[in-house]
């Protein structure tokens, strides 16, 4: 401290005593050669110059003041709480009591009604991997802005086969959501077959980035059960780890994702290993940028499963279905576009009622083996479709596969008085057509016969003419208006 105060007060006085010498000096030179008129005034010039170096900022500037300290994030580093990061030992409770205290943080507000705003804090893995052997969930319900990221979780040989590694759920709560913004990002969970991995019940604002879930059992990878908003990711599934061609596929089991709830969304996701890779019955979700290459559909899988007849609203676009296809149960504003299906995929509508309405299956691409598959088809075996109205399914590029669609063009040539038109091979529905435009252009010059569409069953179109002419007959019909 004294070594301090010195540096400081040595340069001041020095400049004080400089200041000084050159008065002296000045006063000296002018006493004895200026007249006095010019002697007093060049006192008075020196007098002025020393008091502005007075007002000028000290030669030596005073230390800055030290900054106060800021808080960090609350971070909940789980190693310090004692969990070991090899996986060698189980490091449940020593995670358990991290989610407890992030549980018990500071609250900075509040969020959705009875949801403390824990202000962003994180519980970090630290590139660790733990052994897990009962679920991971928070003390009870009420909490949000936080989040779990940045290691790997293992579930133990005697992990509950029915639970799942992360739970998001609290089955004693009243609240109308139960957590809100909670964040799973950069993790891996390895279900060891046993249950599940993440499951989101009655939660609002939930992301699932980043993250590879693998080794689940015979249930989901990921349970999203009522509540709002649940968003997965650029992310990884599969039952077991593979990158296609598995021997062992056709006892692919489980279901990747299982979306029981409304407005959530999986996009940039990867399925590869599953019997089911998505499974819907929910209302108004998001599939885009989905690739599917699970169980395929010739072994019985399913890539996406629409179980939510009469109320389906939701929209897949922009996808890669890869070997296994789509199946919706009664499809009412079902959208399918943008997306590749591969190795004879194909669409699959089934009939639960009978009731098929509001659906787009149009700009998609569907590529085969040349066996004759169908891209769209129709499960008739419980109830015929009966109720039908706004569907399309047109403007498909199809390669190797069979085009089925609810708009039909057709032409037919020859002399006669009756034409047929037979657009059964390509319309959708069986002995459907709503719409018939139709044109026939006589051959010969200065012929002008009666003509009339005379009968439309089982997808056949019958145009007569009142005598015979040599005339070519053309056809668009639609099923869907």
């Amino acid at each position: 401290m004294e070594i301090r105060k010195t540096q400081v007060v040595m340069p001041v006085l020095l400049a004080i005593m400089s200041l000084m010498v050159s008065q002296v000096a000045l006063a000296e030179k002018y006493s004895g050669s200026m007249a006095p008129h010019d002697r007093q005034i060049a006192e008075m010039q020196a007098l002025k110059a020393s008091l502005v170096r007075r007002n000028l900022p000290p030669l030596v500037s005073p230390p800055p003041t030290p900054p106060q300290a800021v808080p960090g994030p609350r971070v909940y580093q789980v190693i310090s709480y004692g969990a070991d990061p090899t996986g060698k030992t189980d490091s449940t409770d020593a995670i358990l009591k991290a989610m407890e205290d992030a549980f018990e943080g500071p609250n900075h507000g509040v969020l959705m009604q009875g949801i403390n705003d824990l202000g962003g804090a994180r519980i970090d893995l630290q590139g660790g991997s733990y052994l897990i052997s009962r679920p991971l969930r928070f003390p009870s319900a009420g909490v949000g802005n936080l989040l779990i990221s940045g290691g790997t979780l293992r579930a133990s040989n005697d992990f509950p086969i029915d639970k799942y590694l992360i739970e998001l759920k609290d089955e004693s709560s009243k609240l109308q959501y139960i957590f809100e913004y909670i964040t799973l990002r950069d993790l891996l969970i390895d279900c060891n077959y046993r249950g599940g991995a993440i499951a989101v019940v009655n939660s609002l604002r939930t992301s699932i980035d980043n993250c590879y879930i693998t080794r689940f059992g015979d249930t989901n990878g990921i349970l999203v059960q009522s509540g709002h908003e649940t968003y997965i990711r650029n992310s990884f599934l599969g039952q077991h780890i593979t990158a296609g061609g598995d021997r062992g596929e056709r006892n692919f089991s489980g279901t990747a994702v299982n979306l029981m709830g409304n407005d959530n969304a999986v996009t940039d996701t990867v399925i590869f290993s599953a019997k089911i890779g998505v499974m819907i019955a929910g209302q108004a979700n998001l599939l885009s940028g989905v690739h599917c290459y699970n169980k395929a559909t010739g072994f019985g899988g399913t890539g996406i499963y629409l179980k939510l007849p009469g109320l389906t609203q939701n929209r897949i676009v922009n996808s890669y279905m890869d070997y296994t296809g789509i199946v919706a149960e009664d499809p009412v504003q079902l959208q399918i576009s943008g997306t590749f299906f591969l190795g004879d995929a194909y669409i699959l509508l089934k009939s639960v009622t009978g009731a098929v309405h509001g659906v787009n299956i149009v700009d998609n691409m569907f590529s085969g083996s040349g066996h004759g598959v169908e891209i769209v088809q129709l499960d008739q075996t419980k109830s015929g479709f009966h109720d039908i109205g706004q569907v399309v399914v047109d403007r498909n590029n199809v390669n190797g596969m069979k085009v089925k669609s609810t708009v039909g063009k057709g032409s037919v040539s020859g002399t006669g008085t009756s034409w047929t038109v037979d657009l059964s091979p390509v319309l959708l529905f069986p002995n459907l057509v709503k719409h018939v435009q139709y044109t026939l252009v006589a051959s010969e010059a200065g012929v002008f016969p009666v003509h009339a569409l005379r009968n439309v069953t089982e997808n056949k179109v019958v145009v007569e003419t009142n005598a015979p002419v040599t005339a070519n007959v053309y056809v668009t019909v639609d099923q869907g208006v």
